[in-house]
């Protein structure tokens, strides 16, 4: 099992307002799979960032291009696997 951080840039704050919820229910439910991390929204309004646990780039691709905002437009998407490291 890896992790992937993938940022959820903003694309529109008016489309993020009005699937905030689905969104939200969306990540709910990869969190109930087992397939979060951790999620968090950026306090300078610039996105978010949620980090999933997969086999691969291409399996969080996938679940991700489900996620509401996505597919509505109201944030773009950068995937990246991640390296936890602990101090």
């Amino acid at each position: 099992m890896s992790y992937f951080a993938v940022f959820l840039p903003m694309l529109s704050s008016k489309k993020s307002e009005e699937h905030r919820q689905a969104h939200l229910d969306f990540l709910a439910e990869q969190e109930r799979e087992g397939r979060v991390f951790a999620k968090g929204p950026f306090l300078d309004g610039s996105g978010g960032l949620v980090i999933y646990k997969g086999e691969s780039v291409e399996e969080i691709q996938r679940i991700v291009i489900q996620d509401p905002y996505v597919k509505v437009g109201a944030r773009g998407y950068e995937i990246h696997e991640w390296a936890m490291k602990t101090v």
